[in-house]
């Protein structure tokens, strides 16, 4: 479950999978130097984007790199 108070750097650095979630929404969070700022809540709201989407995957990424095998980045094979 992802904590909407969560500076977004913070999740992204705590998290990496969930960068792919902020470029596929549009946000511009990646890179921005106020990222450590703005909470997760104030990016959705910055965005205008659809909140209960946005927190379903960003939980879906995080969800979905546990499922990964150890030492495979994500969507990567071993062939």
């Amino acid at each position: 479950m992802i904590d909407e108070d969560e500076p977004v750097g913070a999740l992204m650095r705590r998290r990496p999978e969930t960068i792919r979630v902020f470029l596929d929404h549009r946000f511009g969070c990646v890179g921005c130097p106020i990222a450590f700022l703005h909470s997760v809540a104030d990016a959705i709201g910055e965005h205008n984007a659809d909140r209960d989407a946005f927190l379903c995957a960003l939980d879906g990424a995080m969800r979905d790199s546990e499922d990964e095998p150890q030492g495979m980045l994500p969507g990567r094979s071993a062939f």
